[in-house]
Parts: C-alpha cells; structure tokens; sequence
C-alpha cells in the first residue's frame, strides 16, 4: 500500500477530512457515516445538506460487496464501466450511506476512480469535488480554495489532473426497464456508454 494509501485510511477512520486526487478532478472526503465529518465537509464546501454527494470505493469489488441488493443487470454492466471517470446513480433499497443522498435516501450516488496511488485503501468515503458549491471544478492543487485546502486534515497532491468531471449516468430504471440517461455530461462519451449499456 501507498504511503498515500495509508494516509488516506488513518485519516478517514479517524473522521477527518481530505483533499486527494481523482482520475479527473480534486476532490474532498470523509467517512460516509460520520455525521459529524460530513457536517463539517458540507460546511467547509458551503453546500446544502439537502444535496447528495457520492461515495467513493476505490475497488469496485468492495463497492459490489456493499451494496448486496443490486439486481443482476445492473451487477453484470458495472464491471464494464467501472473504474473510470464515471459516476452512477443507482436504486438503494437498503437505504444505505444515507449521510451521502441527501432527501432522497432511495438513491445512492457510486463513484469508483480509477487510481493508481490510492487503489489499495479500503474504506470507501463520502466525496465531492473540492470547490465551493457551484464553483470551478479544480484540477490542480492550487486550484482548491485556501480555506479547504487549509481546513483538510490532509492534503494529497496528485498533479495536474484532466479537469473535466465525471460523467453522471442514471442507472435506477436500468434493472427492471434497461433504460439508462446521463444526468451530467462529463468526461466519458456517450458513444462509450452506448456500447456497454446498449440504447
């Protein structure tokens, strides 16, 4: 494991909070079901608890064992999409990470990075794109606000990343319906979706 890796984990079970690398923008983290650090993420964010942020597993295998009650379609096309600079809106039946879906507990944001440096950590955690809310999405280090990057009880400098967000695909009717749209256009074509999750 990466001294990154370890960093990130102690910093997490721990309740802290943390700036880190993705494979397309920085973004800030903590554990999914802390309430008090996802409070004090959404503060220094400015972002209204009422909206949802994803969770992020950095092994889509811990991320499938998880969530048990993914039926098979959507089980079979994940593997296809993921990892990768994706995120996914999925059915939560089990109302699971409720801290991260903000008013709607039946819908569960997953994000699964493809990353090198910290693809062996193990905790998943809560994650938004370390911004203001409504602000640029930051793809250099310098590009986080001070205050964020000055309030994080780490900092993980990753580079200069690609800078264009994950695309946001909607996967809730894909199960029963096989019917699949793009929430937020970003960083992963259509055409690509199209080929692994059909029309």
């Amino acid at each position: 494991m990466s001294a990154d890796a370890e960093a990130l984990e102690r910093c997490i079970a721990v309740g802290g909070v943390a700036v880190l690398p993705t494979d397309t923008v920085y973004g800030i983290a903590c554990d999914p079901d802390n309430r008090f650090a996802v409070e004090r993420l959404y503060l220094l964010k400015r972002r209204p608890p009422q909206k949802p942020s994803a969770v992020m597993f950095f092994d889509l295998s811990l991320a499938l064992s998880a969530l048990p009650e993914l039926g098979p379609r959507t089980r079979a096309a994940l593997p296809r999409l993921l990892p990768g600079p994706l995120s996914v809106l999925l059915p939560n039946p089990g109302l699971r990470f409720r801290l991260a879906c903000g008013d709607d507990p039946s819908t569960l944001g997953l994000r699964v990075p493809r990353s090198e440096r910290l693809g062996a950590v193990k905790w998943p955690v809560l994650q938004s794109s370390a911004n203001r809310a409504g602000g640029p999405d930051p793809h250099r280090l310098e590009d986080v606000p001070e205050l964020l990057r000055a309030s994080a009880d780490l900092v993980i400098d990753g580079g200069e990343l690609p800078g264009t967000p994950s695309t946001v695909v909607d996967l809730r009717r894909y199960e029963d319906e096989a019917e699949w749209s793009i929430a937020r256009a970003g960083a992963v074509a259509e055409d690509e979706l199209v080929a692994v999750l059909g029309r």
